[in-house]
């Protein structure tokens, strides 16, 4: 694509001399038919048309293929534009014009290991929704490799203007009156909805898994090892059949580019010790299970590298063992031998909540800070359903769950507080009304940000836009 954009750039005299189109000729077609008095007679047929350049912002130039980009991105990830997408956009591409310009100006850099690995990451976004690499590759009729490549400006570009915007808006600050004000005359449809939020204590132990099983584990392992030292296959394709991480097993087993502390410490251990990419590590057992690594590349502190996970089953006789155990320890809760908290710190496999009396929290999506109060919809599935029928202070009985970590466990829980769900009030619910607010301003100086910056940026458009609805004011002049 990068290559393309240099073509297309270089034909930008021609589209300015030409209203915007660039045509696509055969080689030996004679040159006299593509003059301007052909152009101004004749329509040129959509098929003709290799790209064009419908807006030109500063002097950068936004091109048809670019909008095409975005709108088939869009469509895959479900993206719903507010309004005509063929208006939104473009202004959408302008504003990004606007942002990147001034971040230059400011000096704002991404680095290179935070791109590659955020490119991973999106790309691995996509396989999974498409439902594999072979089908997302067919659906954007690239390889993974172009997309790489094709994604890697696009990437740093959003990176450069969202630490922008963060600039912009750093010193923006609310206090209790302007929130106060603020939802004193709103009507009664516009205070924020908070959803049902409980807090929830819980223990969990993971049953014993027998030797036996352990050992066939590690022997299939061994032989997966041994086939590829002998080079009847390659280790991407084992990892495509036979691991078990579901997040890398379609990419034949590789991660994107990570630093040390994004890995579990035992996989990181082995991981950044291996140097030579032909080798295969010794078998590595981590909290996800037993694995085998390959390293493909290394930039810096950061690497790249691809490996097989493999769980040990839980026979059905250890589960019943362990359903038993935890249940007794729910018994003699209820039956006061002991507190909840002595019996998580003590007993409990959770290494997230040993250490906080059992209590369970969540990421707060608009502050960034824990929370112990979560929103049922982001308990893990096993542990909502059985909250759901519970009365506060109520311990249940025992269930089995998967965990963090991708492991079978059984856990208990108890419910030691419930907010039925409810219209916002200042009383119990600042911190969500203050930051409805807060958004509320960030976004208000951002915009008058953008409408300045248009009234001082040279801005032309195709003809066809000069009717849109836009978001920001300025555009036409």
């Amino acid at each position: 694509m990068k290559h393309y954009k240099t073509i297309a750039a270089a034909l930008w005299g021609i589209a300015l001399c030409f209203p915007n189109t660039i045509w696509a000729q055969d080689i030996d077609e004679d040159v006299d038919d593509a003059t301007p008095a052909a152009e101004s007679h004749f329509d040129v047929p959509e098929s003709s048309v290799i790209d064009e350049v419908i807006w030109v912002v500063g002097d950068e130039a936004i091109y048809k293929s670019d909008v095409e980009a975005v709108r088939l991105q869009s469509e895959m990830e479900g993206v719903k534009w507010n309004g005509d997408p063929d208006c939104a956009i473009p202004e959408q591409l302008a504003v990004q014009k606007l942002f990147l310009h001034q971040a230059a100006l400011d000096s704002i850099e991404i680095s290179e290991s935070d791109v590659i690995s955020g490119v991973d990451e999106q790309i691995n976004r996509w396989i999974q929704i498409a439902g594999s690499q072979e089908k997302l590759e067919e659906y954007r009729k690239q390889t993974v490799a172009e997309m790489r490549l094709s994604l890697h400006d696009e990437f740093k570009n959003n990176e450069l203007v969202r630490e922008m915007k963060q600039k912009l808006v750093k010193n923006v600050s609310v206090t209790p009156a302007d929130v106060r004000r603020y939802f004193k005359d709103v009507p009664e449809d516009s205070i924020p909805f908070v959803p049902t939020e409980v807090e929830v204590q819980i223990i969990t132990q993971q049953p014993r898994i027998a030797p036996e099983e352990i050992n066939r584990i590690k022997d299939e392992l061994r032989n997966y090892t041994e086939r590829v030292n002998k080079q009847e296959t390659t280790f991407a394709t084992l990892a495509r059949l036979y691991s078990e991480d579901t997040g890398t097993a379609r990419q034949g087993g590789e991660f994107g580019y990570v630093g040390r502390g994004e890995l579990d410490p035992a996989f990181a251990a082995v991981a950044f010790n291996l140097t030579d990419p032909k080798k295969i590590s010794k078998i590595v057992e981590s909290e996800f299970g037993f694995h085998i690594i390959q390293l493909i590349d290394r930039r810096g502190d950061r690497i790249k590298v691809r490996h097989i996970l493999r769980k040990p089953q839980i026979s059905r006789e250890n589960m019943e063992e362990s359903m038993a155990r935890i249940d007794s320890i729910g018994e003699d809760l209820r039956n006061g031998l002991f507190t909840f908290e002595e019996a998580a710190f003590q007993l409990s496999d959770d290494k997230d909540t040993r250490n906080n009396r059992g209590i369970m929290s969540s990421v707060d999506s608009e502050t960034g800070s824990l929370s112990s109060k979560i929103r049922m919809r982001d308990l893990p599935s096993e542990v909502a359903r059985t909250v759901d029928t519970m009365k506060v202070g109520d311990i249940s009985h025992a269930f089995t769950m998967i965990n963090s970590r991708g492991k079978v466990v059984c856990a208990i829980v108890k419910l030691t507080n419930r907010i039925e769900a409810h219209k916002a009030t200042i009383a119990e619910d600042y911190q969500v009304l203050r930051e409805v607010v807060l958004n509320k301003r960030r976004e208000e100086v951002i915009h008058n940000w953008v409408v300045d910056k248009i009234k001082h940026t040279y801005v032309q458009m195709d003809n066809r836009y000069k009717n849109c609805n836009f978001e920001y004011q300025g555009w036409i002049k």
